[in-house]
């Protein structure tokens, strides 16, 4: 009898766990399972190396589905010629299965939006790194080892389908890990294989070398802004750039 009671007590405490703590909707580059409410919003700006700016605005369509555009500039910061990509991106998710206390959250989902230069000029027609293009991602989370934060494990497949002039067409998997050491705090990591960029030209141009490991530390300083620096690119390929890519990403979630 007691040991049911103890398993009881042990489930409560999860499920009130996980309402507390959901999962975030994306790391650091990477998405998770995890999807916007419906009725909230999310509004975010990447400053990247040399300039570079990219907006984004997603909004929870329902508790499983979010739709969202996002558009910017290689060069929005500098002296040089001002240089537009070429179009507006479109993001959108669905949440399939809810995370349980023995199973994991599964999501799908698209997403067009590259990081970095977008070579239009040449036949390339692509960006540094490209756009995870369609989808598939899993998310479990756990309670941290740290107190009453949240640790979560991310994990997916996707293929680049607009990307694909540069004659790679593989697969591609990525994975990641979150990890909150107070409510304010949290450190991200990522894994992008890049199983999609060393075929052909792909491999000349790449600026990963066996695929991208980032990492970042977000700031949570009040319920609805996050502050984040990212350091992405660390296994940087040397003969195409000389240092990994430091960034700042901001992100503001409210409610209609």
């Amino acid at each position: 009898m007691k040991k049911h009671i103890i398993i009881t007590l042990i489930a409560i405490s999860f499920s009130i766990y996980a309402q507390d703590y959901p999962p975030p909707t994306d790391l650091i580059t990477i998405p998770t399972a995890g999807t916007l409410s419906r009725g909230s919003y999310s509004m975010d700006m990447r400053i990247q190396d040399g300039g570079g700016l990219i907006t984004g605005l997603d909004v929870g369509i329902t508790d499983r589905f979010q739709f969202g555009l996002s558009y910017g500039s290689p060069n929005l910061i500098g002296d040089d010629s001002l240089v537009w990509y070429p179009r507006p991106e479109a993001k959108l998710k669905y949440l399939v299965i809810d995370e349980d206390m023995s199973m994991p959250g599964i999501a799908f989902g698209m997403n067009t939006q590259g990081l970095g230069q977008y070579y239009s000029e040449d036949t390339l027609q692509r960006y540094d790194t490209k756009a995870l293009g369609i989808y598939l991602t899993a998310s479990k989370n756990w309670l941290s080892p740290f107190g009453n934060g949240n640790i979560g494990l991310h994990s997916g497949l996707n293929y680049s389908f607009l990307e694909t002039n540069d004659g790679d067409e593989d697969l591609n998997l990525f994975f990641g890990l979150d990890l909150e050491l107070n409510p304010e705090f949290s450190i991200l990591l990522e894994y992008n294989s890049a199983l999609n960029e060393n075929d052909m030209t792909a491999e000349t141009m790449s600026i990963s070398k066996g695929g991208y490991l980032n990492a970042a530390v977000r700031w949570s300083f009040v319920e609805s802004l996050h502050l984040e620096l990212d350091l992405n690119n660390l296994l940087f390929n040397d003969k195409q750039v000389e240092y990994f890519k430091r960034e700042i990403k901001i992100t503001y979630i409210e409610y209609f």
